[in-house]
């Protein structure tokens, strides 16, 4: 990452990863297509209703998970064998109890949330169902993410994609088993998804334990060291907070959509998964400039930061376009897939046209917030984002959309609060460049 020409690196660092994520959502949208063909709109509300909450809990601990990142990328990068090691070691163990936390949360908490979120009694019950066995698999989800995190910030992103591909199989093949040979649902769609993550776990932990060098994970290494958890928490707590802010926003955007019934929940459930697969491929294009700018910086390569960034942009703004109107233009078959019902399709076009069509603008922000991230600097993408994105979202629910009460109105939020994050975001990464350029250091968590 750290010498010659950048592109075709970026490139081949960045496609296993926009194929993990694409296959995983891939997996995801079976459980999604396989649930509302078999078990009813209600099942797919219900399956969807959790999507929001669901992040709102896990983030804090998936932004953990940036910060590791980049502190492994940056000690490999600067040839730190020994900080890679303890970096390691700490990341994985944080994953664990994080994990058992996250368990305990959401299966007490599941049904009390979702009830503020005026889940229809209709969707409810499988909704509590669903997210209660769906908690059960955090401990191996977190250590997934977290062994993942650790092979990309040392450029390795071709085996998790292999172990998505057989963890996704499995998934499938076990939502076809459970929900329409057992025929159990929600239920069915959520064990199928436990048992999958267990396997890809299996396989990344056994990876990084047979792999040779500094980032070999052993078990009698298991230790906290509090030197490490304090610089990965100057980073990740403010990703974790920044990705938990704009899950708040989304809460209440789904529980806006609650308030038009089950049949609304189900399209927009439908237009959601769709749109997912775009943003998923944008992201791997954040990820790429979090571990390449972790990296140059700590190798000292300052020139080659500002390269990542435009060459980052240019290729998510690509994706952005080209993905996001290709699924409006084929927005009625796509939809077909996930269900029968017109009424349903009719909603999640309406979802898909206003949040697909100007998609790109989210990239372009998850990408600069990628840039300032590698650099260290983590309360300015937390702050930005918590005023752009967030607050702003609250205030449009509670005055645009209240004036007029309608889903399109609701879904502008999107790309408008998108666009004027990005602004700032752009002007923060000019002034950290420049400071950085100009001492020739970096400050973490500033």
């Amino acid at each position: 990452m750290c010498n010659g020409p950048l592109f075709g690196k970026i490139m081949l660092f960045t496609l296993p990863l926009m194929l993990s994520g694409i296959l995983q959502l891939l997996f995801n949208a079976a459980d999604v297509i396989v649930v509302g063909r078999f078990a009813g709109n209600e099942a797919l509300a219900a399956v969807g209703s959790t999507g929001a909450l669901t992040n709102l809990l896990v983030n804090m601990f998936i932004g953990l998970s940036v910060g590791s990142n980049v502190l492994v990328a940056r000690y490999y990068g600067a040839k730190q064998e020994e900080e890679v090691s303890q970096t390691v070691h700490t990341s994985m163990l944080v994953s664990g109890v994080g994990g058992i936390i996250l368990t305990l949360i959401g299966i007490v908490a599941a049904k009390p949330l979702l009830t503020l979120m005026d889940t229809p009694e209709d969707v409810i019950g499988l909704s509590v169902l669903y997210m209660r066995i769906y908690f059960l698999g955090m401990p191996v989800m977190l250590l997934f993410n977290f062994g993942s995190a650790i092979l990309r910030a040392i450029g390795d992103t071709r085996r998790p994609l292999f172990y998505l591909i057989i963890a996704g199989v499995i998934n499938v093949a076990l939502n076809l088993f459970f929900v329409i040979q057992c025929h159990l649902g929600v239920a069915g769609v959520a064990l199928a998804t436990v048992i999958s993550q267990c396997v890809s776990t299996f396989l990344i932990v056994r990876c990084l334990m047979k792999s040779e060098g500094c980032f070999q994970l052993c078990l009698g290494k298991l230790q906290m060291s509090w030197d490490k958890f304090k610089k990965i928490a100057a980073i990740g707590f403010p990703a974790g907070i920044q990705g938990s802010l704009f899950s708040i926003s989304n809460v209440l955007i789904q529980s806006s959509v609650n308030s038009f019934g089950s049949v609304a929940m189900a399209g927009n459930t439908a237009g959601s998964n769709v749109e997912g697969f775009v943003y998923t491929a944008m992201n791997s294009v954040h990820q790429t400039a979090v571990s390449f700018t972790g990296q140059n910086l700590g190798g000292r390569q300052y020139d080659r930061i500002k390269k990542i960034l435009i060459e980052c942009l240019l290729f998510v703004t690509a994706i952005g376009l080209i993905m996001g109107n290709g699924a409006v233009l084929l927005g009625h078959q796509i939809l077909g897939l996930y269900s029968s019902d017109p009424e349903v399709i009719t909603y999640g076009i309406h979802r898909l046209e206003i949040i697909c069509t100007f998609y790109c603008i989210c990239g372009i922000m998850d990408v600069l917030v990628g840039s300032i991230r590698g650099l260290g600097y983590a309360i300015i993408p937390m702050f930005v984002s918590l005023m752009g994105a967030c607050v702003f979202r609250v205030i449009w629910v509670y005055t645009i959309f209240s004036w007029s009460r309608t889903l399109r109105t609701l879904y502008i939020s999107y790309p408008v609060s998108w666009a004027l994050t990005a602004m700032v975001h752009l002007i923060c990464f000019i002034l950290v460049y420049r400071r950085l350029k100009k001492d020739g250091s970096f400050a973490v968590g500033i």
